[in-house]
């Protein structure tokens, strides 16, 4: 068996996960079962890609102290509609974020997602 080398790791929406799979989709004309699977949880919940990398760019230049990639790309998975619901998406992540940031996140989500 051959030894696989990552070169590089980084964080994907769901929304680019289902531009991903669609591509595989070209390619192999058929999907497997896991892919299958993938595929029909993708489109009942990401958003679309445009919708996603807007939320990403407004949530990136709010420019908020140690917010990382994997944490925006959390918050537009999940699109939390209330604090509450934003405070528990981040919680398993030491990171501190103000309330008036938090405030904005979900203004920009309300705005963007739930059209």
């Amino acid at each position: 068996m051959s030894k696989i080398d990552i070169l590089s790791q980084h964080p994907i929406s769901m929304a680019q996960a289902k531009e991903e799979l669609e591509a595989i989709k070209k390619r192999d004309t058929e999907l497997n079962f896991r892919g299958q699977k993938t595929e029909e949880y993708l489109l009942s919940f990401s958003l679309h890609k445009k919708n996603a990398e807007e939320v990403y760019k407004k949530i990136e230049d709010l420019a908020i102290p140690r917010m990382k990639p994997e944490h925006i790309i959390k918050i537009i998975d999940l699109a939390p509609s209330t604090l509450e619901e934003l405070k528990c998406a981040l919680q398993g992540y030491t990171l501190t974020i103000t309330a008036e940031n938090l405030k904005k996140i979900v203004t920009i989500i309300e705005e963007n997602v739930k059209k």
